[in-house]
């Protein structure tokens, strides 16, 4: 970490000298800097989004009166159905996919769900059908299937270009940018100190305390040191699981009440859309651990809908966040404490 300090003459005193921190955080595993600048209140005001929602209601192709006659089918080999279905959740293949093996699973029938009120059942259902789209994928040997990646973009600032509430689930033989470095990285660190590294960092988290938000099950949920996001992020990391097909439906459960404490927490802020990703390794892995990552997104600027991508992030792939993480973690660990099991430890 390099701490700094920017002196300016403030206009709103005088142009008395003013000093401001800025921090220089590096990834531990990877290198990749975060700067903590840019402060500001971790409040911003929502706005009315009715009309928003009901005019993006009548052209929506994931509710359910239109789902199954505007969305594609998968071929004979994946779901001789056509489709993967649980419950009121449907799974098909993104017509306009990622790599050779993609597919979007709608959250059920509502159109919009406000962020405070995804439930916890919900969430995991859906990555329930995601997984069954995993498992055939590696029942056909399909040779995109190495890679079980999942996303989740939800409402406008996030890159979702839909309001109904979906995940892109996908497989890739080609890692993304950030899981790669991740993995290699991760193999490094493993041939020369004997561990893993993500098993290193959730011990090492919670003796520090400050960016430890609880544990749910066998995921450990932090704040990161060096977040990608603008108002931090939350992190999970799921202990002796290397890939998506190793959860359990009680790590669904618990992933899901995780998510859904950081959702309660950010909704306070005013907060009202996030990204989500799953980062796993390969089968034969044993140096990765399977660890997901929720960023919050915010506008800049409401009024113009300025994005919080700006050059900075999208081009010199510097992220910016506004807040102290171990701030925001304070903020936001409450609401884990809330949702922990009884009897389970911190």
């Amino acid at each position: 970490m390099t701490k700094k300090t920017a002196v300016l003459l403030d206009p709103a005193d005088r142009m008395q000298a003013k000093s401001i921190p800025v921090e220089v955080r590096a990834d531990p595993l990877t290198g990749r800097t975060s700067r903590i600048c840019h402060f500001r209140r971790l409040t911003f005001a929502k706005p009315d989004l009715t009309r928003l929602i009901e005019t993006s209601r009548g052209t929506c192709p994931f509710c359910p009166e239109k789902v199954l006659e505007l969305t594609p089918c998968f071929p004979p080999d994946i779901a001789p159905e056509g489709r993967l279905f649980r419950g009121e959740m449907v799974l098909f293949p993104n017509i306009a996919p990622y790599d050779g093996l993609g597919a979007v699973a709608t959250l059920g029938s509502r159109h919009y769900i406000p962020m405070a009120e995804i439930e916890p059942e919900r969430i995991a259902n859906g990555l329930g059908l995601a997984l069954e789209f995993y498992r055939r994928a590696r029942t056909i040997r399909h040779p995109e299937a190495m890679y079980y990646l999942l996303s989740w973009n939800y409402m406008p600032a996030s890159g979702s270009s839909l309001i109904h509430p979906h995940l892109q689930v996908f497989a890739s033989a080609t890692a993304p940018n950030q899981l790669r470095e991740e993995l290699a990285a991760a193999k490094a660190y493993s041939q020369q100190h004997g561990t893993t590294y993500w098993d290193d960092l959730v011990t090492a988290e919670k003796a520090e305390g400050s960016r430890h938000l609880g544990c749910i099950g066998r995921i450990a949920w932090l704040a990161g040191f060096a977040p990608f996001g603008v108002v931090g992020d939350v992190v999970g990391v799921v202990a002796d699981c290397r890939t998506m097909l190793d959860l359990t439906e009680t790590d669904l459960t618990g992933i899901a009440t995780g998510l859904t404490a950081a959702m309660a927490a950010y909704d306070k802020m005013g907060i009202y859309n996030f990204n989500v990703c799953f980062f796993p390794g390969a089968e034969g892995d044993a140096f990765a651990r399977l660890h997901l990552v929720f960023s919050p997104r915010i506008y800049y600027n409401p009024v113009l809908a300025t994005p919080d991508a700006t050059a900075l992030r999208t081009l010199y792939n510097e992220s910016i966040c506004v807040g102290f993480p171990e701030e925001i973690a304070a903020a936001v660990r409450p609401e884990f404490d809330a949702r922990r099991p009884a009897g389970e430890g911190h």
